[in-house]
């Protein structure tokens, strides 16, 4: 245990955000979510929601500042919506505006982040694309 580190983040997790560049982006995922078939660097958080993981990840993590949309969350499929609650959830995070990303190019996206983070989330889109910032010097 590290002092300061909540539990919810695993050795595995604090190393890939540790080793995250600026730009670098990393996919918070639902339960739901095709982790392994999108991206070879899969991290899995079992039985952990997304909102708990953010509220353990975000005091380390340091979002782009020099883009429009560090966050990102998958847009539902016509004839479904996204938890209210959820989107809240994304927006106490960030002071930019959140890009909703279509479900086939949010996968893509996916494929090319530094890394995806497996959850328990059952939520439907409960799926969050972050882009990493550089950290400011203190």
């Amino acid at each position: 245990m590290l002092k300061g580190i909540s539990p919810l983040i695993s050795p595995e997790l604090l190393k890939t955000l540790d080793e995250m560049g600026h730009g670098d982006t990393i996919v918070f995922a639902d339960a739901h979510f095709p982790a392994a078939s999108m991206n070879a660097n899969v991290i899995r958080a079992d039985g952990i929601l997304i909102p708990d993981l953010l509220k353990a990840v975000m005091p380390l993590f340091e979002l782009d500042s020099y883009i429009d949309h560090p966050v990102s969350m998958m847009d539902p499929v016509p004839g479904d919506q996204l938890d209210t609650d959820y989107i809240s959830i994304c927006r106490s995070i960030t002071a930019h505006s959140i890009e909703f990303i279509e479900r086939f190019a949010f996968y893509e996206k996916s494929k090319h982040a530094f890394a995806v983070v497996q959850s328990g989330e059952t939520r439907k889109y409960g799926n969050i694309l972050l882009q990493k910032g550089v950290t400011p010097i203190q």
